[in-house]
């Protein structure tokens, strides 16, 4: 190698092509009886996510950040400088609010406040320094004007006011199934344009996540309302410049951190070419909500998990503002440490991982990249099928039946744990205690269903801790702990996630040991648990011995085929089906 005067790492390596790995690769799979495409996954709007990307992998360039289409951020300085810590407040206190803002909080999230409320409740707030942002649902007109009022009467220089009036007719109108009234945001617009920095609009698309919807659909459906808006304000005699100012886009961050950075990025995307036809190119404002659909009431503590990865691809992604909910949102009303959590989740992330100190984290990845750019095409083909059938809210029943058909293949998913969820659907912790909570106002109603991912094997959690009698299976383990472990640490695993005790017979050598231990345990189901060396042996004999021994049922975890098996339970069994009719055999009411 001749000297350049520059460093050439691993240069005088001969540079490896797409061909020879895929070779070594197919080599390793053939071990296991797998293939390539078994590599491959497809997510919910059907793009294919492939083992590996290089740079034949194209898309187009994305630019700079700052600069149309947005992709790699709305400023220029991009995500370097942070994110506004954005924490939410559900029927808050002021003492609650004055909390969050001194220990690293820079905006405010209320939501369910009366109107009447909101003076005192901000009374200690300087709202010079906090940005506040109202969230009254179908009360949006009442309390916008509320807090304008308020922001009126503080001694606060006009163009120091930040946040969101929060009106969100269409949000409404997919919540609750009410009409949506965009005539009512035109009384907030005048009143707003005193405040150079306020938002007036959120633009939601968390009622099209939590419905069970994919990400491109999250992201149509917004796009599709964002254009509403539009439509509206500039009937008002705003400028497609002005009205594009007003709004500010929410949307879910998942703990799928890379569909959570493509997202954020596909958005700014979409927004530059929506604003680029009305003539003026903007940048999309974003606000990232950690998913309500992804959190769990059992188990919870994992959900510091989820929303820390969620946080971590938001911010990656570029949001201008991030909420991560405290880990107990699906349980109630938070307490004062998990509200700490969720904000001090941010504070790590800010200031000692130092996730702010690069413009675009993400730019430059050809998985990121292409991904980004697959999104987008899936999420714009989407959006011009709503606006083919009239465009929101007239669309509405076209958005639901198309959502409501996502979120039933989602569940089948769930169902099988082909999406595992960690704590719930897999690794189930059977002895945890329960979190309590106050419970939170009731959400609106009557439009979109409101679901989560867990709630299924929760419903059978709750319903085996009402029995009378914790519901029991019995692992009748053949042989030594080292031949039966790994399918009773599976067979565990399964029907713990459904609340059901697992006694089991540990190692043994003889029928009558796992008969023994069988009559010890007091269940009525027993399901077979070893090598496929045993149960070539063993199968049949103790199948039979623990049926003569009071068994009603007996299952076999694996596939092997055997004499005097009811089911067969295995990776891939519809597992929630498995729980249910089990469940259902015991006599456990659900």
């Amino acid at each position: 190698m001749e000297p350049t005067g520059e460093l050439a790492l691993a240069a005088e390596f001969p540079a490896p092509d797409r061909e020879q790995w895929l070779e070594l690769v197919q080599g390793v799979l053939r071990k296991s009886g797998a293939d390539f495409e078994s590599l491959v996954t497809t997510t919910y709007d059907g793009i294919r996510v492939q083992p590996l990307y290089t740079a034949a992998d194209t898309a187009p360039p994305s630019g700079f950040p700052g600069l149309a289409p947005f992709t790699r951020g709305g400023r220029p300085q991009g995500v370097t400088g942070g994110w506004d810590v954005r924490q939410q407040h559900v029927a808050p206190d002021p003492a609650a609010l004055l909390a969050d803002l001194e220990n690293g909080v820079t905006s405010l999230w209320l939501r369910h406040v009366p109107a009447d409320r909101l003076d005192d409740l901000l009374a200690d707030v300087h709202l010079d320094l906090a940005a506040v942002v109202v969230d009254a649902g179908a009360d949006f007109r009442a309390a916008g004007l509320a807090m304008l009022d308020v922001w009126d009467r503080r001694p606060v220089p006009a163009g120091e006011v930040r946040g969101n009036v929060g009106a969100d007719p269409l949000g409404v109108r997919a919540r609750t199934g009410a009409d949506a009234d965009l005539a009512a945001l035109r009384d907030l617009v005048a009143r707003a344009r005193r405040f150079p920095g306020l938002r007036v609009v959120v633009v939601d698309g968390l009622p099209f996540h939590e419905a069970g919807g994919s990400d491109a659909q999250e992201l149509g459906a917004s796009l599709a309302a964002g254009v509403a808006y539009l439509r509206a304000l500039t009937g008002f005699g705003l400028s497609a410049a002005e009205a594009a100012r007003l709004l500010e886009f929410r949307y879910a961050a998942t703990a799928d951190q890379f569909l959570t950075i493509a997202k954020f990025r596909a958005a700014r995307r979409l927004w530059a070419r929506v604003t680029e036809v009305a003539g003026a190119p903007a940048p999309q404002a974003q606000h990232a909500v950690t998913s309500p659909a992804m959190m769990t009431r059992r188990d919870p503590w994992v959900n510091m998990l989820r929303t820390t990865v969620a946080c971590f691809g938001a911010g990656l992604g570029g949001a201008d503002a991030v909420t991560v909910l405290p880990f107990d949102h699906a349980i109630g009303l938070p307490d004062d440490f998990s509200r700490r959590i969720a904000r001090n989740t941010q504070a790590l992330l800010l200031e000692e991982s130092r996730l702010a100190g690069v413009i675009d984290p993400a730019g430059g990845s050809w998985y990121v990249e292409r991904l980004t750019d697959d999104l987008a095409h899936a999420a714009w083909a989407w959006f011009r099928e709503i606006e083919a059938a009239g465009g929101l809210p007239g669309a509405f029943d076209l958005v639901a039946d198309r959502i409501a058909a996502t979120w039933e293949r989602r569940v089948a998913n769930l169902a099988d744990r082909t999406d595992a969820i960690t704590g719930v659907s897999e690794f189930p912790n059977p002895d945890e205690a329960p979190v309590v909570r106050r419970p939170a106002p009731a959400e609106p109603s009557g439009g979109l269903p409101r679901v989560r991912y867990a709630q299924a094997f929760e419903a059978l959690r709750d319903a085996a801790d009402a029995a009378p009698e914790r519901p029991a299976v019995f692992l009748a383990t053949l042989g030594p702990v080292a031949a039966h472990t790994a399918r009773a640490t599976f067979a565990a695993n399964l029907f713990q996630a459904g609340g059901i005790a697992t006694p089991q017979a540990g190692a043994t050598e003889t029928v009558e040991d796992v008969v023994a231990a069988f009559r010890r345990s007091g269940a009525r189901i027993a399901c077979l648990c070893g090598s496929e060396s045993a149960y070539a042996e063993l199968a049949a004999p103790v199948a039979e011995a623990l049926r003569a021994a009071g068994a009603e049922r007996v299952l076999l975890a694996g596939k092997e085929s055997a004499a005097r098996i009811d089911e067969y339970v295995h990776t891939g069994s519809p597992a929630l089906r498995v729980l249910e009719h089990t469940l259902e055999f015991l006599g456990v009411e659900r």
